[in-house]
């Protein structure tokens, strides 16, 4: 079984843009892609995990997303960042879902088709439903960012987050983890 990083998108590793639409406006967070690329290295797959209700919303569309998606991959993939997979849930907030966050069904997902051991992997995210998503799936912590509403999550769910590590940024998250890793690759327990 593998062990796997799961990563919310706006926020976390680009910049909450507020219903992201085109390429041109990603703006990766400093220190992001090596900070992912720590990870990769340290043989932990990743993935992106994301809600964009903005195309259920009528903001933009499918094709949209996977635009912004392929300049998000082919900027870290300059860094060397592979993520195995982006999953996303177009729906509404008020639209039935199969993937939509807090839901932990994409997290399943990467479970049955890569052999991801949620119970050895992570979450990070900037808000509470990314780590309800982690949490509602098993896996072994939850990392909220302060980067995008992360700060303001702090705040209002203090009692919520003492299940989580909160760190400044996902170079601290990298750092974080990485401390939780064996020199051969093995993840402590």
């Amino acid at each position: 079984m593998n062990q796997a990083v799961f990563l919310d998108r706006d926020g976390t590793i680009i910049e909450d843009r507020h219903y992201l639409r085109k390429p041109d406006q990603v703006v990766i967070f400093p220190g992001a892609a090596a900070a992912l690329k720590r990870l990769q290295d340290a043989g932990l797959k990743l993935f992106i995990v994301s809600n964009q209700s903005g195309v259920g919303r009528g903001y933009f569309t499918l094709a949209d997303v996977e635009n912004v998606h392929q300049h998000l991959l082919h900027e870290l993939g300059r860094s060397g960042v592979r993520f195995e997979k982006i999953f996303f849930a177009p729906e509404a907030p008020d639209v039935p879902s199969h993937g939509r966050k807090p839901s932990p069904q994409f997290l399943f997902d990467a479970r049955d088709q890569f052999g991801v051991d949620l119970a050895q992997s992570y979450v990070i995210g900037d808000k509470l439903a990314d780590l309800e998503c982690g949490w509602n799936a098993g896996v072994k912590k939850c990392i909220l960012l302060r980067t995008g509403c992360g700060a303001q999550v702090e705040r209002d769910f203090a009692e919520k987050l003492r299940r989580a590590v909160v760190v400044n940024d996902l170079d601290a998250a990298a750092h974080w983890i990485l401390g939780q890793v064996q020199p051969a690759g093995r993840l402590t327990q």
